[in-house]
């Protein structure tokens, strides 16, 4: 079944920004974010970055040199890439009779919104290079975004009707089809849908992400919204109330815990960005949180550190990371322990 992201973790993989992506204009704001990304991963664990090529890789090996970070624990690969959001076209990770399995989804692009012949490779690319070990790689067909799927390490998955779905990515897939394909490539025990709620400028067509994540086999933290003139209110509500009628698999409540909305953010077009503190990154020892400038910034803090009492809560800047419609979990991508190649370097 799906190893869960809270379960222990050899490293994180995070393909950086370059001028052949949609952040060709946004470098200078941009690349600072991802250098405390990984500052934050690599005060925990192994980092892997995947660069465009041997220049780029150049590139960031000295501003992580500039910005002090231990060499000694970065991996770097070569591969080119469409765009930098890891989460959906990099491996999924199952665990089966104490033997792990990378799976390689088809990734369209969101549903063909954008570019993605090169991201839809990437993680063969990754796995013929070494980077995984001797893991074997299952590829799959079927159109699956890491982002659009959450699990408890027992074999549930959570994910959006909206999303898994949509006519566009997997013609012809009913509900139950889709239960049965990711039974077959997950081992999925049962799905958890959720019919209601969206973040205005998440253009993945309602990734869970952004909306509820599993922070234990028992716990969920969600977006919530109680400021009733905001148009994320009446879906929230709608989706807390669904949250709250799920059970475990053992037939109990869950414990649910509220993210607070930040104040709306806007780019220069007036066009509301995607602010949501659900799209947090959990890594060993500590939970990195987007963070916008808000003094909801705080809030999420302490609703996370009740949720990880024994991990370190990180607030990461992403007011420029949100501009091109992700956050921190989208942007980044933890592999289980077992997974990165030790030697890799």
């Amino acid at each position: 079944m799906l190893v869960p992201e809270f379960a222990p973790q050899s490293g994180v993989a995070l393909t950086w920004p370059h001028g052949h992506s949609d952040w060709r204009t946004a470098l200078n704001d941009i690349i600072p974010v991802y250098v405390e990304i990984a500052r934050a991963v690599l005060a925990h664990e192994r980092l892997l970055i995947i660069c465009y090529d041997a220049t780029h890789r150049d590139t960031i090996h000295d501003t992580l040199e500039q910005a002090g970070l231990p060499g000694s624990d970065i991996a770097y690969a070569c591969a080119a890439s469409n765009d930098t959001w890891i989460r959906d076209y990099g491996p999924l990770v199952t665990l089966q009779h104490e033997a792990l399995e990378l799976h390689n989804f088809t990734f369209d692009g969101w549903d063909g919104k954008y570019p993605a012949a090169l991201d839809d490779g990437m993680t063969r690319t990754l796995h013929a290079d070494g980077h995984f070990g001797v893991l074997p790689l299952a590829r799959h067909s079927l159109v699956l975004e890491g982002g659009s799927i959450d699990t408890d390490g027992c074999g549930t998955l959570l994910t959006t009707a909206r999303c898994l779905l949509g006519t566009g990515r997997n013609p012809g897939t009913g509900r139950a089809d889709m239960e049965s394909a990711l039974q077959a490539t997950l081992g999925a025990r049962r799905v958890l849908w959720l019919d209601h709620g969206e973040i205005i400028g998440d253009d993945t067509d309602g990734h869970v992400d952004m909306l509820a994540r599993f922070c234990s086999a028992d716990t969920i933290a969600h977006a919530s919204c109680d400021r009733r003139s905001d148009p994320h209110y009446r879906p929230l509500k709608a989706m807390a109330a669904q949250l709250q009628g799920f059970t475990t698999g053992s037939g109990r409540d869950y414990r649910l815990v509220p993210l607070p909305l930040p104040a709306p953010c806007f780019d220069e077009d007036n066009r509301r960005l995607p602010a949501s503190y659900a799209n947090f990154l959990i890594i060993n020892d500590a939970v990195l949180m987007p963070a916008y400038n808000d003094p909801a910034d705080h809030v999420a803090a302490q609703a996370l550190q009740d949720c990880f009492p024994s991990r370190t809560i990180t607030p990461i800047d992403c007011l420029p990371l949100i501009r091109q419609a992700g956050s921190l979990h989208c942007a980044t991508l933890q592999l289980p322990a077992g997974v990165l190649n030790v030697s890799d370097g």
